[in-house]
């Protein structure tokens, strides 16, 4: 349903007709192939019955793409374009797009056929089973080797570090109902770690296996700056999946076994300096002090991080009610 549609009907008073289903596609490149993907996930909706409606995201992106979604709108009054005004990166799309989205079940999607437009029964079964939030493993690959091996291998990282089962975070062809993304807030790239928030904040997360069509974008290695970024981001969601609301004991332990080394070691020096080595030429001294006065400090960032939380945990909620009965 486009944006004048709806602005049309909260005017007259009309109400709304009930979306199923929003597609929501950021759309980064000149790439995009929007006219195959609509004809794809709209055959397969319509067959399931299903209403629904399309959110394309123009991420800084004009020229082709912008004509080709115009002339598409032109003729289904279910596309609606999004246009940010400069490139803000793939979470600040999905975000504006849910923003606009409507439907009662979210899908996300690339801008390319990625999986097979069948899976999307698949997907839509499993949230009608009662599942919050399904998200795809695509099995088997069907990338380059290497490309491979660096997802397994980041996804390997992150279940081991969070104790999780999935197997794909980086697969962007979701589905969710819409209250997953009421009570989860995305920004940055925490948009790959949406099934880990929503499990954690008490959500049925359920992973498929889905059929990889194909993949695009670089192969190979990406560059120190890449996987510095995913270093990052696995030390980012495991702080916030783990100690948002006990930020002391992140801190806590980290200053204390800090505190703990410049203690060792100062005491070693000491001894040392009664033993007759003179603490001149024992600069270890001057590192275990060093490290000592940094737990304090670490200790400390952790006690105001509690104090943050205890003056603002009447608007927090860590947990999800399922039924009050």
């Amino acid at each position: 349903m486009s944006g004048s549609v709806l602005e049309a009907a909260a005017k007259s008073g009309a109400v709304l007709p009930a979306i199923d289903v929003s597609v929501v596609v950021p759309v980064e490149d000149v790439g995009a192939e929007i006219e195959d993907l609509v004809e794809a996930y709209s055959s397969e909706l319509g067959r399931l019955g299903r209403s629904h409606e399309f959110v394309f995201v123009l991420d800084g992106v004009g020229g082709e793409p912008r004509s080709a979604l115009e002339a598409l709108k032109a003729r289904r009054p279910d596309v609606a374009i999004v246009t940010l005004a400069r490139r803000f990166g793939e979470s600040v799309a999905l975000s504006a797009g849910f923003e606009r989205a409507s439907g009662a079940v979210i899908l996300t999607a690339p801008a390319y056929l990625q999986v097979d437009p069948v899976e999307v029964r698949r997907l839509l079964s499993a949230i009608d089973g009662g599942a919050d939030f399904v998200t795809p493993w695509r099995h088997p690959r069907v990338d380059a080797f290497l490309n491979r091996l660096q997802s397994r291998f980041f996804n390997w990282v992150l279940r081991r570090s969070m104790r999780i089962s999935f197997h794909d975070v980086n697969c962007i062809f979701r589905a969710m109902r819409r209250a997953v993304l009421e009570e989860i807030t995305v920004y940055g790239d925490l948009y790959r770690f949406l099934p880990v928030l929503a499990e954690r904040q008490g959500f049925r997360v359920v992973e498929l296996k889905v059929r990889h069509l194909k993949e695009r974008g670089k192969s190979g290695f990406f560059g120190f700056g890449a996987y510095a970024r995913r270093v990052l981001d696995i030390l980012a969601i495991l702080f916030l999946a783990k100690f948002t609301h006990r930020p002391l004991r992140f801190f806590g332990t980290i200053g204390l076994l800090l505190f703990l080394v410049g203690v060792a070691i100062s005491a070693v020096t000491t001894i040392q300096k009664f033993q007759g080595k003179p603490l001149s030429e024992r600069p270890l001294l001057l590192l275990g002090v060093l490290l000592m006065m940094l737990g304090v400090q670490v200790v400390g960032f952790g006690l105001v991080g509690e104090i943050i939380i205890f003056t603002q945990a009447r608007h927090l909620r860590e947990y999800k009610v399922e039924r009050i009965e």
